[in-house]
């Protein structure tokens, strides 16, 4: 991806919100609280600016990584897309599809971005935030940005509610302190709540093996094969820790490094219930 993907109001706004909290977090809470030359007040510096420094990494790894193109060799498996056939809901998930808009055959998983105007491998969605589509090679660092967006809004929180407890309110407390301390807090918990609910979600996607969109699809597929007596199950959902390794790969530490992404293949095949059965 180019450079131009930051000429965007929304990226502007988050690198803003992100340094906005680091300096009040730091600058302003610490040092009110603990002071930034106590052992307390330097450890909380550190890992705050720790998590900061790994949500800046993730942003921008999210942003410049292209998220997945389909080879323009690509073929569809004759084979898969005749099992398919057999079931309406697994059909929808697993046959290959032909593009209109790319007049191309694109692999399962893989859907057109209306604003990328192309079809992108894995797609999840298009995120405004980081003026790209989330997909097959971006995806960890946009679940890693997230993981430490939410850890560090909650350790603000934890760091402002701190600081306002601590405080000699009788003596030391004028208005104006008090509202920037109440619109901090608000701040944070409102971003921690937010972000929070996003990273549950998205844990939940990841624990199943789904794609924001295919969850959609998922809904209907259900309710297709409930009118028809069957039941249904998401094709790529084969298990919970092979389902996590498919996504932040096989070695545990690596998981939370948004630029470990060797585990990886080409985007095009996956494994599914069929291949486990």
């Amino acid at each position: 991806m180019k450079l131009k993907n930051f000429l965007s109001i929304p990226i502007f706004s988050v690198f803003l919100v992100m340094g906005f909290v680091y300096y009040i977090t730091v600058f302003i809470l610490i040092e009110d609280w603990v002071g930034l030359q106590t052992s307390a007040g330097s450890l909380n510096s550190m890992i705050f600016t720790t998590l900061a420094c790994l949500c800046v990494l993730s942003f921008l790894v999210g942003v410049l990584t292209d998220p997945g193109r389909v080879p323009s060799s690509y073929i569809p498996d004759v084979e898969d897309a005749s099992f398919a056939s057999d079931q309406e809901p697994k059909k929808n998930v697993l046959q290959s599809k032909y593009c209109d808009k790319c007049a191309a055959y694109k692999p399962p998983r893989t859907h057109h971005c209306r604003v990328c105007k192309r079809c992108m491998l894995r797609m999840d969605h298009h995120c405004l935030w980081i003026n790209n589509c989330v997909g097959y090679w971006n995806y960890k660092a946009f679940f890693n940005l997230i993981l430490y967006a939410t850890i560090g809004s909650i350790h603000s929180s934890v760091i402002v509610i701190s600081c306002f407890r601590q405080k000699d309110w009788n003596y030391s407390g004028t208005t104006p302190l008090k509202i920037f301390y109440l619109a901090c807090g608000l701040m944070m918990l409102a971003l921690s709540v937010t972000l929070g609910t996003l990273l549950g979600w998205h844990i939940y996607l990841i624990t199943h093996n789904m794609t924001t969109i295919e969850y959609y699809e998922g809904i209907r597929a259900a309710w297709l094969a409930k009118k028809s007596g069957l039941s249904y199950r998401h094709p790529f959902d084969i298990s919970v820790y092979k389902n996590i390794t498919l996504v932040l790969g096989p070695n545990t530490l690596r998981w939370f490094c948004p630029t470990s992404t060797s585990h990886l293949k080409d985007g095009v095949n996956f494994p599914t219930l069929r291949d486990t059965s």
